[in-house]
């Protein structure tokens, strides 16, 4: 290891680290606006410049300065400090003075260095230029008079996004960044450059002109509109969330966050349901707590326990479907699905239902196999890691289903289960690629799980991994991608049929023909609501969407930035959202709406407050209490043997911008819509 002297401190770095980086491991903050951890080195902004000897007796450009041996650097000098003054200097010449009405203004890299490492003034006279504004689409704003063309966001559309769109044209002061094309960044990740961008240049179209960054509460929490389960912070004012931004998560979305994700949040206040209605004469009426609880109560009354059943959707909490649970096994039914999808997952073992690799080992892998997912609009950020394997590590990869552009390189092995039989009896060649692989994957989706023959794809997944050597005792890379934040909780808690008791599909088919004749729905929204025939339903949720509609009883619960809740994301890590602001209305808890009901019923739950469940889930399943820690869960047999359908694969998701009540109901959601998906069809084509 190489040792070198920091401002006269001598410490030992590892192997073919920067300059920039040793003086960041001897706790010296270096400027920079171009370099980027995460990104490949530009050394566009000469912001980071440094004083090394042995060598030219000029000021050097720390990060891209590979470090030698006995090296010296000096990062106070005053040939530092007059290089670091000229830079600003020449940084700011066209860069035009509005502050005041910058959307960057309080979070902006160029005026925190600018008063650290500004000269106060500035000897250029001229004409300041001018940049025509581009258009980057519903998410992006641009003001490319404020650009000081530090690439970040070329090289992050490029390499991390994998949608190389963005470019510099031209030369000298004639330069800019701009989309080839003029068209809209089209990628589930495109805003993450408006975090990267030091300057203003690329800013948050919606949330232009809304709020200054001092007036906003700020909320760690994590994100559900997918099941990675991103680290996010909730930014709001007063009662309503204003924006949601990434928080910095190595094991989960490093330092990105999908667009879903970031911009939905506008739906937050649109469309709610903030206070309770019964249907009276067929039509939904505004009613009152103890109204609404009579009304089920009445319905409940002398009905035997199996003509009962709930349902949980994609966005709930853990702690509002063990309470839900609780009711039901109080009433009798054994009738309760979290999966409402359909997906032939069981209950146990776990890693039967989890991502045993990890979200992060991921970009480990060197040989993938992609079975029914499309991980780009299934989960973006899982695409990412993908990615990186490919990128960094030339891993191969290569999937059984539809043929779509994941930005890699993917062979297309195949449509459908034959091509997945093949492989797993070793009649493929891809087959000898697996086995071969010092670290193979599998990511099996929803688009092979959610289906009739779901069991049997599963089982055959099973064999494949066992057969290829992807399941090892210092390995597992069977993996199964969600695309819905509650469903692996749900699983966890047993939110599954009882003895004898109706599935997803066995509940919708007894309500059609009347053999359940009352339905619970806990945010369930995508289940098909002309199939509960007569059947007094129940929904309790936050959004008027399918189930509000359908409702016989609506009971207004809170969204997830409104409450304290647990969620258990893809790879089965324990997360906690965390409240950032009050439920609107009369909308309380989801889990105190079950607790209270329970006391009109007499099911005898006896919460008092989220402690209570929470305890009563660790005891339950001892998983809940390792938060964020990742277990690696036992193998085991799992999966039904049979016979499987020859339809080929197909993702579940068609667009990605609309998979669940909040994002249906954002008018930013809406826009992206109109822009990317609608007419332009499936996104197909070479890869790459």
């Amino acid at each position: 290891m190489p040792t070198v002297t920091v401002d006269g401190v001598q410490i030992e770095v590892p192997d073919g680290v920067t300059a920039l980086q040793a003086c960041e491991m001897a706790g010296k903050e270096i400027p920079r606006f171009c370099y980027h951890e995460r990104l490949s080195v530009a050394g566009n902004c000469r912001m980071c410049l440094v004083e090394v000897s042995p060598g030219p007796p000029k000021p050097a450009a720390s990060c891209a300065l590979p470090v030698a041996d006995g090296m010296e650097i000096k990062t106070d000098s005053e040939m530092v400090k007059n290089a670091r003054n000229g830079v600003m200097e020449f940084l700011l010449i066209n860069h035009p003075l509005d502050c005041p009405i910058c959307d960057q203004g309080g979070e902006c890299d160029l005026q925190d260095q600018a008063m650290a490492y500004g000269r106060g003034g500035s000897r250029f006279e001229e004409h300041k230029r001018a940049v025509k504004d581009k258009h980057m689409g519903p998410l992006v704003k641009t003001i490319m008079t404020r650009c000081i063309h530090c690439t970040r966001c070329v090289r992050f559309a490029t390499e991390v996004a994998g949608v190389p769109e963005l470019g510099l044209l031209g030369r000298g002061e004639h330069a800019e960044i701009t989309t080839y094309l003029e068209k809209s960044l089209d990628s589930e990740l495109s805003a993450n450059v408006i975090d990267l961008c030091p300057v203003g240049a690329l800013t948050s179209k919606p949330y232009a002109f809304i709020s200054r960054p001092w007036e906003l509460s700020k909320t760690e929490s994590v994100d559900v509109l997918d099941a990675v389960g991103a680290s996010i912070r909730v930014d709001a004012r007063q009662t309503e969330v204003l924006r949601v931004l990434p928080r910095l998560n190595e094991d989960v979305n490093e330092e990105w966050l999908a667009d879903k994700s970031r911009y939905a949040c506008d739906a937050l206040s649109r469309q709610r349901l903030d206070r309770p209605y019964v249907r009276r004469d067929g039509k939904l009426t505004e009613a009152r707590w103890d109204e609404a609880f009579a009304a089920i109560a009445h319905k409940m009354k002398g009905l035997d326990g199996r003509r009962i059943a709930a349902i949980a959707g994609d966005l709930c909490d853990a702690e509002s479907m063990f309470v839900l649970k609780g009711l039901m096994d109080a009433t009798g039914s054994p009738n309760r699905d979290c999966r409402q999808d359909g997906a032939k997952l069981p209950a146990e073992p776990r890693a039967a239902y989890v991502m045993n690799s990890g979200i992060a080992e991921i970009e480990t892998a060197d040989v993938v196999l992609l079975i029914g997912s499309n991980p780009r609009w299934e989960a973006p950020l899982v695409n990412t890691r993908l990615r990186k394997a490919w990128l960094q590590g030339g891993a191969s990869i290569a999937m059984v289903g539809s043929q779509i552009d994941l930005t890699y390189p993917c062979e297309n092995l195949g449509a459908g289960p034959d091509t997945l039989k093949a492989i797993a009896t070793g009649s493929h060649p891809f087959a000898e690629t697996l086995k071969r692989a010092e670290r193979p994957l599998m990511i099996v989706g929803m688009g092979a799980l959610a289906r009739d023959d779901g069991e049997a794809v599963l089982a055959t997944a099973r064999s494949l991994a066992e057969a290829c050597n992807v399941v090892r005792d210092d390995w597992n890379g069977f993996n199964v991608l969600h695309t819905a934040a509650a469903r692996v909780g749900g699983l966890d808690l047993g939110f599954v049929p009882g003895a004898d008791g109706c599935d997803v599909a066995g509940i919708l088919d007894g309500a059609s023909v009347g053999d359940i004749e009352l339905v619970y729905l806990l945010g369930a929204d995508e289940i098909d609501m002309s199939r509960l025939g007569n059947a007094f339903v129940v929904y309790q949720g936050h959004h008027g969407d399918a189930g509000a509609h359908r409702a016989d009883v609506i009971l207004p619960g809170a969204a997830y930035t409104e409450k304290n809740g647990t969620y258990v994301n893809t790879e089965g890590r324990v997360q906690l959202g965390r409240q950032a602001v009050q439920p609107p209305g009369d909308a309380r808890e989801d889990w105190a709406i079950i607790r209270a009901l329970s006391g009109v019923i007499d099911a005898g739950l006896e919460y008092v407050t989220l402690g209570d469940v929470r305890s009563a889930m660790v005891a339950a399943n001892p998983i809940f209490e390792q938060v964020d820690a990742r277990i690696t869960p036992a193998w085991g047999g799992f999966g039904v043997a049979g016979v499987m359908d020859d339809t080929a694969f197909k993702s579940p998701i068609d667009n990605y911008y609309m998979t669940d009540p909040i994002s249906r109901a954002s008018e930013t959601m809406a826009e992206c819509t109109r822009e990317f998906v609608a007419g332009s069809g499936d996104r197909t084509g070479t890869d790459g």
